[in-house]
């Protein structure tokens, strides 16, 4: 059986692997629980924004796929 801890870790472990540009984790709430999910750019070719913050788990992964989109082309030298 799993816990709403052992999908959360899944969830995040996903996001990590597709979005390598940025590093993903959950935030600390003052009470000691997790809080929002959130992801600071590491790599401006994979986004524009430098923090993405978002309460709900499914909401990262749209958020960066849009960062992904806004993020300027690679050069190819």
């Amino acid at each position: 059986m799993s816990t709403q801890a052992d999908l959360e870790a899944k969830q995040i472990n996903q996001l990590r692997t597709q979005f390598t540009g940025h590093r993903i984790w959950r935030s600390v709430r003052s009470d000691g629980l997790l809080g929002d999910w959130v992801a600071s750019l590491h790599d401006p070719a994979h986004g524009v924004d430098p923090t993405v913050i978002r309460s709900d788990a499914d909401e990262p992964r749209k958020a960066l796929l849009a960062e992904a989109g806004r993020a300027p082309a690679r050069s190819l030298r």
